[in-house]
């Protein structure tokens, strides 16, 4: 996509508000030119002693009448300008959320959270300033050049084209030479800032170790140097800035010369009442006012193509893979061929199942089946006649079950199918652009129902990827990813509703507890919320607290410990009521016994669910039903803790290194 799709689709979006905006522009230009214009006309005439005041009374209204209006037209002119840029930042800002939030498995690793930052603060603002300093401020002084060149037109044609020389250098001339000059200190200073954004995040991210290292002095000199630097560059710019409007103010000035002299000379000659000598001369200055921004506004330009790059980057130059929600075939859900090649079955209104997909029945009728009363899953599907609609929804039923909702157009009526894996992997193997070595490499695995399921390994084995094939946040190169029988990657945002995941720092906001939990459902009610607190062990704390539930958490949760930050995320997990849960090394950071407390809590609140567990550690692998261990995107062994205890001296090893003495 090219950078002006960051300007056009807002133009396009918005047009009759910036029309507005610039018409108004205009109209205050002309109001104040002609206010001007009566002023010297009405202070002219009374020179000249009329006999009765009825003489200057219409050039006195017409002085009271501009000067309100063009008081009127200006507010008027920001407050529709403003509104209609507030509105663009609005966008620009959901926008870029929605480029951010698909990517948010991979900031850490593609961005700098001093350049997110950047963008955040100083990227959408300097957008929003190409509109009302550059685009606006542009057009309206081309139409009071041409304006000004009309009227004086009329009167002398030689001279309306020596004001339109003269116009022509402080719209073209200087801000052309603004801009070479200045474009490469613009953009030094923005890229300077942006690295003041990265070093002072870091510095507020690592503070602690500045303060225990004792450089927190070192750091501050530093950084000092550095805005010492930045401010050196626009102290440069501000004095060519200076230069710059000294310049334009001398052409104004030559302007009014020749004004009076041309008056003059057209008095003299007979063509022009001598009491619009001041008129025409007076007239020069507000006009001119539409004229000096330019060079300013121009100047910016290199600033707005920076920050339009970082955000074009940052939205087209992730990989193809690194996506989140698969294609649009795969968001169509379960077409009629589809179902029958995963083996869906159809359904009539009595819940017996037939081998074939069949049409629907009867038109607005519901339909509701339960599938098998075990671990082995089962797609349950509830569908109300909406021809209106299109593509499957998803929902979950209280026994945890995924229901998908279809419309007509996806050409399956009541369809069910229960399959024993919930995850399946299909000889899948992915590698991230650029490298060569796979990350996952031709890996097949089933996870049954209500199983849990311990991956370990080292790290760069391929762990954290499969987490993420298993979430559909990437796509496989080759292969098949399945959950709960559909790929992965087509659950998109629903597949919050599937999986659960708990990982090593699981982000609490700054918000009560209560808000926190609610966050894994938000109709949730205070019992729910209450309940998940006693499952996950936080009844007794919540009872200790003055205000209970709905005590502050501050800034990540920091008012708790680690163990009891990990036990608020955990409710929320189980007010999602997602049939399978993710836990990717949640235990990280805590001592042996929160660590060993933790993970019985887990276990035993868990113990309906199918379970995914990524840890380094072996305490209380015992507990899981099958372990794997990975080497290179592989799996080189698989069993239960005590079959591997037997057959694999490696994992023995390894188990006797890291058990916990407790």
């Amino acid at each position: 996509m090219k950078r002006e799709q960051w300007f056009k689709p807002y133009i396009r979006a918005y047009y009759g508000r910036f029309a507005l905006t610039v018409l108004l522009g205009v109209l205050t230009v002309c109001m104040a030119g002609a206010l001007m214009f009566t002023s010297g006309m009405l202070i002219s005439k009374s020179a000249l002693r009329p006999e009765n005041i009825l003489m200057v009374y219409v050039p006195t209204v017409l002085v009271r009448t501009f000067g309100i209006g063009r008081a009127v037209s200006h507010y008027v002119e920001r407050l529709i300008g403003h509104d209609a840029i507030l509105r663009v930042l609005s966008d620009m800002r959901v926008r870029l959320y929605r480029v951010l939030e698909p990517q948010a498995l991979f900031l850490r690793s593609r961005y700098r959270t001093g350049d997110i930052l950047g963008t955040l603060a100083d990227d959408i603002e300097y957008l929003q300033n190409v509109y009302m300093r550059t685009v606006f401020p542009s057009i309206i002084a081309l139409v009071t050049y041409g304006a000004i060149i009309a009227a004086l037109g009329y009167f002398d044609g030689v001279f309306a084209a020596l004001m339109g020389l003269y116009m022509f250098v402080l719209i073209a001339v200087l801000p052309v030479v603004s801009l070479l000059i200045t474009r490469v200190k613009h953009r030094q200073m923005k890229q300077q800032r942006n690295g003041l954004y990265q070093r002072l995040t870091d510095a507020v991210l690592g503070l602690s170790d500045w303060m225990i290292s004792g450089r927190s002095g070192a750091f501050v000199e530093s950084y000092e140097e550095d805005e010492a630097r930045v401010a050196a560059i626009e102290r440069s710019i501000n004095t060519f800035s200076r230069w710059r409007m000294f310049t334009a103010q001398l052409v104004v000035g030559l302007m009014v010369v020749s004004m009076i002299y041309w008056a003059g000379g057209q008095y003299a000659e007979g063509r022009l009442p001598v009491y619009l000598i001041a008129a025409f001369v007076l007239v020069v200055i507000p006009m001119m006012d539409a004229f000096l921004p330019i060079s300013e506004a121009i100047e910016k330009i290199p600033q707005y193509q920076d920050s339009v790059s970082r955000l074009v980057r940052m939205e087209h130059d992730a990989p193809a893979s690194l996506r989140l929600g698969g294609s649009k075939q795969a968001k169509q859900g379960l077409t009629r061929d589809r179902a029958s090649a995963l083996g869906v079955h159809s359904t009539d209104q009595t819940g017996n199942r037939s081998p074939q997909v069949s049409d629907r029945s009867a038109q607005g009728s519901d339909y509701s089946v339960q599938g098998p009363q075990s671990h082995t899953g089962a797609l349950v599907r509830t569908e109300s006649a909406q021809a209106a609609s299109s593509g499957p929804s998803y929902s979950l039923t209280e026994q945890g079950r995924m229901t998908v909702r279809f419309s007509e157009k996806d050409g399956v009526s009541t369809a069910e199918e229960a399959y024993t894996y919930p995850i399946s992997l299909e000889q899948v193997s992915f590698s991230y652009e650029g490298e060569a070595s796979k990350s996952v490499d031709t890996l097949t695995l089933q996870v049954e129902a209500g199983k849990k399921v311990a991956i370990i390994g080292r790290s760069g084995a391929g762990k954290s990827t499969l987490l993420k094939l298993i979430q559909g946040a990437v796509v496989p190169s080759e292969g098949r990813v399945l959950v709960q029988g559909q790929e992965a990657d087509s659950y998109g945002d629903d597949i919050s509703h599937v999986i659960g995941v708990l990982n090593q720092s699981p982000h609490l906001f700054d918000t009560t507890v209560s808000n926190n939990i609610r966050l894994g459902r938000l109709e949730a009610t205070d019992e729910e919320i209450r309940e998940a607190c006693e499952q996950v062990k936080l009844g007794q704390l919540m009872d200790a607290l003055p205000q209970g539930l709905n005590t502050p958490m501050h800034e990540a949760g920091q008012r708790f410990s680690g163990g009891e930050r990990q036990r608020v995320a955990l409710a929320r997990i189980l007010l999602q009521h997602t049939p399978i849960v993710i836990m990717d090394e949640p235990t990280v950071g805590l001592d042996p016994i929160t660590e060993r407390e933790l993970l019985r809590t887990v276990f035993d609140v868990m113990r309906e669910k199918t379970l995914i567990w990524i840890t380094h550690h072996l305490a209380c692998v015992e507990q899981m039903d099958e372990i794997i261990f990975m080497d290179q995107g592989r799996i080189v062994m698989r069993g239960t803790h005590a079959e591997l205890m037997e057959r694999e001296p490696r994992y023995r090893r390894l188990y006797e290194l890291d058990r916990p003495n407790i």
